[in-house]
């Protein structure tokens, strides 16, 4: 992959994105607004102010909000035009799946969905950004029952799944670092599936969800066995099943 560039005035953004790109082991420089390119850039970062000014089609414009997404936005713009041999996504399943996806060892990007499907879309997504010679989704072995739907979706669309014993990627993470568990689940060999698995909450893990919910809405209200089932099986966010278990009660 070739050297991203950060040519901007706006020093305030420019950290930002060399602190971004940084981060997800991406070689890049930092130019002042006028400099010239070098031969080794793809593609260059700046102000939308100062990329529309240029009229260079190899420019992402990006804000201090969108920092990540233009990221994501320029990585692809490379990808393009390099081929990815082994272009892998790793999920940590839950409630609100956490993925990271890798290119050739790299770290492209990671973020957090709200679904199964929603997390499945941007996988599909990205594989047709990202050009590369073969694509694997590995999921975390946690639970199980949304990692069931979720190899249920890939695998409807298509797609190469793998298995990973969660145990082994969560040493030293802090709870809730789902980007981080992620991405250590896209680098490790897993168990191939091919076969449908079953979804079905055991009542442990429904217990588990309306425990959550009680977290989540501030001790506000727990959410009944049938939406929890729902959060589950990834057919509802937990807030959303908040959001109705309140319309509930205001009744």
């Amino acid at each position: 992959m070739g050297k991203v560039i950060v040519r901007t005035s706006d020093f305030r953004l420019a950290y930002r994105l060399l602190a971004g790109l940084k981060a997800r082991q991406v070689r890049c420089d930092h130019l002042e607004g006028n400099a010239p390119l070098p031969p080794s850039s793809l593609v260059w970062m700046a102000t939308h102010e100062e990329v529309e000014a240029a009229a260079d089609p190899l420019g992402i414009g990006a804000t201090l909000e969108s920092v990540d997404s233009a990221i994501d936005r320029a990585l692809r713009f490379v990808a393009k035009g390099g081929m990815v041999k082994e272009l892998t996504f790793g999920i940590d399943p839950g409630p609100r799946p956490g993925l990271a996806w890798i290119g050739d060892g790299r770290i492209l990007g990671a973020a957090q969905f709200e679904s199964v499907d929603a997390t499945v879309d941007r996988i599909c997504a990205l594989s047709s950004d990202i050009g590369h010679t073969s694509l694997t989704v590995r999921i975390g072995d946690g639970s199980r029952t949304i990692s069931n739907r979720l190899a249920n979706v890939c695998l409807a669309r298509g797609l190469r799944v793998e298995r990973v014993d969660e145990r082994r990627t969560s040493r030293g993470l802090q709870r809730n670092q789902h980007h981080a568990s992620a991405a250590r689940i896209a680098q490790m060999n897993g168990e191939l599936v091919v076969e449908k698995q079953p979804v079905v909450p055991t009542s442990g893990e429904v217990k588990e969800v309306q425990r959550l919910s009680r977290r989540v809405s501030g001790g506000q209200v727990t959410i009944s066995q049938r939406l929890a089932q729902a959060v589950a099986v990834g057919r509802l966010s937990m807030d959303e099943a908040i959001g109705r278990q309140l319309q509930r009660v205001s009744y």
